[in-house]
């Protein structure tokens, strides 16, 4: 909800996101001109260095603003926030480096001022935004700012809205009433309750009323208009959250349909433009892997042919998105006379019923014995799932995406299937960095859930890093 408040919020950070980006390149300057004795590269005055920066600023605070640094959705989320903080910072250097560039003109005396003014501005901005958090917070806390609540519904979610907006030194807003069920009003939280939405609505004035939340639509038309009237007739905030939780995940947009608002419910975030973005990124950056680690590949195929003789490569049949099936290729972990029936029905002609059990509640053992001595070396580091950069520049897979999972196992649950497949399967993901084998197959499955409906290009690069650190430190591999 982007209340009157938050949207006051935003251009307050605005204003002085551009004082302290003024102050920063300033800093720089002082840094390397005045207090540094060396040659500069170019005689470059304090008027014109600053003349010139004034101009690219609003374009370095239209970069913040693309990155989202002023929607409450980031401000709100300090290590989202840091992030773009920090690809804000470097992108505004690279804007001031471009123009030198296409222009011609010199606006930087020394090429360290550039230096400066990246760390100065991201150290800055961050202290400021810090800052700015503190104070928001203990204003909230004394109850400067904040939007007083009257939620209405009938469904699980006002508990859940109740609850999450109670701390109002974070959220902002002071739930002051509740209509709706009496079993709805979350015990711990000491509100107001109306049963009924008319006694509620009498009471507005006196509750001193600010904003008014409504999570479901009564079959009354005239009781959901008598809502919205008690809101526009006093000039009060009206906010409709649906209650159904399909609602919340996936990407919704708002459009007008025959003079209708119309809700379109996507199933993933990860449609559009984002969706090309992520084809490109997985075809430049794996081709750009498999050249740098050729000489790897070469030197595994080597040793698997010396300690596991047989085929180098296992293809796999595995379903990626819309449940198209797809030759997954690893590196052979297993002897070769394995890996050609379910693992479920292999176990069992070795004997090994209990492996068997364990393989179809959990959908992997802990100690397989179809794998060889290398193999198991392979799987320990990860190093048999190299070759699945070749299906992600085939587009089979993506970089970062949802296990491509095995036929039999769709029949598990075929809704979950379908939104699960709803994005491309990838090498790596979400469970990967969460625990890996470690996690039951039911929380692997809940954590690919989220990813789909979740997505966003950030959370692409944050488990890229993080399944470096997991493979360097051998976390949960098996």
């Amino acid at each position: 909800m982007l209340g009157r408040n938050s949207q006051y919020y935003s251009l307050f950070l605005l204003l002085v996101d551009t004082l302290v980006l003024i102050a920063a390149l300033t800093l720089a300057y002082i840094l390397r001109v005045q207090l540094d004795n060396r040659p500069l590269v170019s005689d470059v005055g304090a008027v014109e260095y600053f003349v010139q920066l004034l101009a690219i600023i609003p374009f370095w605070l239209a970069t913040f603003g693309l990155l989202g640094l002023y929607k409450p959705s980031v401000y709100n989320r300090r290590l989202s926030e840091w992030g773009r903080i920090a690809a804000g910072s470097f992108i505004g250097i690279l804007l001031i480096l471009g123009w030198e560039f296409v222009s011609g003109d010199v606006i930087l005396p020394a090429r360290l001022v550039a230096l400066y003014a990246l760390i100065t501005s991201f150290l800055l901005i961050l202290a400021e935004r810090e800052f700015l958090r503190w104070l928001r917070s203990t204003l909230f806390r004394y109850g400067f700012g904040t939007s007083r609540v009257l939620l209405i519904g009938s469904g699980t979610a006002l508990t859940d809205l109740a609850l999450n907006l109670a701390n109002t030194k974070q959220s902002g807003y002071e739930v002051v009433a509740i209509a709706g069920p009496k079993k709805l009003v979350p015990p711990e939280l000491n509100i107001l309750h109306y049963p009924q939405v008319e006694s509620a609505l009498k009471f507005i004035d006196s509750n001193r009323i600010t904003t008014i939340i409504q999570t479901d639509m009564y079959e009354s038309e005239d009781r959901n208009q008598a809502i919205l009237s008690a809101a526009q007739t006093r000039h009060i905030s009206y906010n409709f959250i649906p209650g159904q939780p399909e609602f919340y995940t996936g990407k919704n947009t708002v459009d007008v349909f025959l003079g209708y608002p119309m809700i379109s419910v996507s199933q993933t975030p990860l449609i559009g433009w984002g969706a090309v973005a992520k084809v490109i990124f997985d075809t430049i950056a794996s081709l750009m892997l498999l050249i740098l680690l050729s000489p790897i590949f070469l030197l595994l195929i080597i040793c698997q042919k010396t300690f596991n003789p047989g085929p180098i490569f296992y293809i796999s049949k595995r379903l990626s998105q819309f449940s198209k099936p797809v030759r997954l290729i690893k590196f052979r972990s297993m002897s070769s006379k394995y890996g050609k029936k379910d693992a479920a029905e292999e176990f069992r002609e070795m004997g090994r019923e209990d492996l068997a059990h364990e393989y179809e509640q959990n959908r992997k053992v802990v100690h397989d014995p179809r794998i060889t001595r290398f193999g198991n070396f392979l799987r320990k580091t990860s190093l048999d799932e190299l070759p699945q950069l070749f299906n992600v520049l085939r587009g089979d897979l993506s970089l970062v995406g949802p296990r491509p999972i095995l036929p039999q196992e769709a029949k598990f649950s075929r809704s979950r299937t379908a939104l699960l497949h709803s994005v491309k399967s990838g090498v790596t993901g979400l469970w990967q960095v969460s625990g890996r084998s470690n996690l039951s197959f039911e929380e692997r499955i809940e954590l690919e859930l989220f990813y789909a409906q979740n997505w966003s290009f950030w959370l692409d690069i944050k488990i890229l890093i993080k399944t470096v650190g997991v493979v360097l430190f051998r976390r949960g591999a098996k």
